[in-house]
């Protein structure tokens, strides 16, 4: 991506890709607000002299310079960072949807990659991978203790080039040996389908340059024949991406012209407020600019009953789609409480190919609400399964100098939710017919009882710990929605055996949405 692809690029970014991008001209508003610190200047030179020519080895001058640009971001955000020219042209792919791999959406269990979903038409769908594998070996190197970041990069690759993952599966005694060849990625930013009685079901994966493009194929094929009664829009594991993609999907479901997110900064030209596109906009993107054959997608979309789906996975562009559909009371929100990255990133090229990430705002709700380490609370919390919470993803209250919350003390941000390892819950797919949270979704949206998780279930994954509980203190299982897993003694809890006589309960099946048997 070169410099002067940059001036015209204009486009904002959130989320993994590493939250907001913009061209602004900071270096020079710095220089005109304060002068250069030229004795500081000078020190630096003398010591990249000093080095240059006495240190005990060579060392070019493009590592000391480059040294010395990521040591400048050491004590700085964790989102703020120097991108040398892989990072630089790794972004620039995973923005367009498309990078060098093996097509896998990845977590981390026990220290190890876990595959969460592969991606269809990939070469790991085409070579058997599955929900729930555990990675042991990348081409013979253990993970254990891994970061998932240098996981996807030892993963990743240029097409038509080989790897060896070593596999841990749960109905295998041994470990499974898969060799697979690296093929160009398209991840498919948007997919959906129609469920039983009439209910959309729309998933974004990430946002990306075309998600508004397809988003409107998506939802005028879901209306073809009948508009949908409600729609359920899944946002869980996104990552964030591009803001004005998030702008776009918010702008299908809002009124035109209200507002979306604003931000806030130290330069005026951080300030900034976003507000959904204009109806004629919409109209063109989502109806292609003619009459479809079923019913206007800017009508339905932005009137039927609607849920969101959120976790722990939902970031930065996903939780602006969230918290502006929250606060219009446009939608409500199911699931678990989101990642909480709510700063502003630009990005400055200082080359060709090289450049720099800096945070340079926090971004706030229509509400004014800042979600920086708070994330978006869900208007109903629903555990990932009926077991209990699945993903044990970090937030951003656990990384290290993130930047604070000034409306929300750090101790009341930064307690674990306790209750991830009292359960041993099983993968599923995301939309398919083991989803709990989607099955809660329909639930609320036929006017069904929604429940956290099934308390049999969970209870009985509970056993163990809750017979070494204090005497006299019962076994408790349904978990509130703060204070998660304490213990008997400090929080009072639900009752396993709930107060209603009688629970009706549904599963999704193939065939549609059917009682459980009591």
């Amino acid at each position: 991506m070169s410099t002067r692809r940059f001036g015209s690029f204009g486009l904002v970014v959130a989320g993994a890709l590493g939250g907001v991008l913009i061209s602004l001209g900071i270096t020079a508003a710095a220089q005109r607000g304060d002068p250069l610190p030229l004795k500081e200047l000078q020190q630096f030179a003398n010591v990249f002299a000093a080095i240059k020519s006495s240190y005990v080895e060579p060392v070019t001058d493009n590592k000391l310079i480059g040294d010395a640009i990521k040591g400048m971001f050491s004590d700085l955000d964790p989102h703020s960072t120097y991108l040398d020219a892989e990072a630089f042209k790794e972004m620039e792919a995973i923005t367009q949807g498309g990078f060098g791999g093996l097509g896998i959406e990845i977590g981390s269990e026990d220290g190890m990659p876990k595959v969460i979903s592969p991606i269809e038409d990939t070469p790991a769908a085409r070579a058997g991978i599955l929900a729930g594998d555990i990675i042991t070996h990348i081409d013979g190197k253990p993970t254990k203790g891994m970061t998932l970041s240098e996981a996807i990069k030892l993963m990743r690759g240029e097409p038509k080039t080989p790897i060896v993952l070593t596999i841990k599966r749960q109905d295998k005694e041994k470990p499974l040996v898969i060799h697979i060849v690296r093929d160009l990625i398209k991840v498919r930013s948007v997919r959906s389908k129609m469920l039983d009685n009439n209910i959309a079901y729309v998933r974004i994966a990430q946002f990306q340059e075309r998600t508004v493009e397809d988003l409107a194929k998506q939802l005028t094929a879901l209306s073809a024949k009948s508009a949908p009664k409600a729609l359920v829009l899944d946002l869980r594991n996104d990552p964030g991406g591009l803001l004005d993609s998030a702008i776009g999907v918010s702008s299908a479901f809002l009124k035109p012209d209200v507002l979306v997110v604003s931000t806030k900064g130290r330069i005026p030209s951080s300030n900034r407020e976003y507000y959904a596109k204009p109806v004629e906009y919409m109209r063109n993107y989502l109806d292609g600019g003619g009459t479809p054959a079923g019913p206007s997608v800017s009508d339905w979309a932005k009137s039927v009953p609607m849920v969101v789906l959120v976790n722990v996975g939902s970031a930065s562009a996903s939780e602006i789609v969230a918290g502006a559909l929250q606060d219009h009371k446009r939608a409500k929100i199911i699931g678990n409480r989101t990642f909480g990255k709510g700063s502003v990133q630009s990005v400055l090229p200082l080359s060709e190919d090289t450049g720099i990430k800096l945070t340079t705002a926090r971004y706030f709700t229509p509400a004014g609400r800042s979600i920086q380490v708070t994330g978006v609370d869900p208007d109903i919390t629903v555990d990932d399964t009926a077991q209990g919470n699945l993903f044990r993803l970090p937030r951003e209250v656990d990384l290290q100098r993130h930047l604070l919350n000034g409306n929300v003390a750090e101790e009341e941000t930064s307690k674990p939710e306790a209750d991830d390892d009292k359960t041993e819950p099983k993968m599923f797919e995301f939309g398919g017919a083991d989803d709990y949270q989607l099955q809660q979704a329909i639930n609320f949206l036929e006017g069904r009882s929604v429940k956290k998780n099934d308390p049999g279930l969970a209870v009985a994954k509970a056993d163990k710990p809750a017979a070494q509980a204090k005497p006299g203190k019962p076994a408790e299982a349904d978990k509130g929605k703060s204070g998660a897993g304490k213990s008997p003694a400090t929080e009072k809890k639900t009752p396993v055996i709930p107060a209603e006589p009688k629970t009706e309960r549904y599963r999704i099946t193939p065939s549609g949405v059917v009682p459980l048997s009591q």
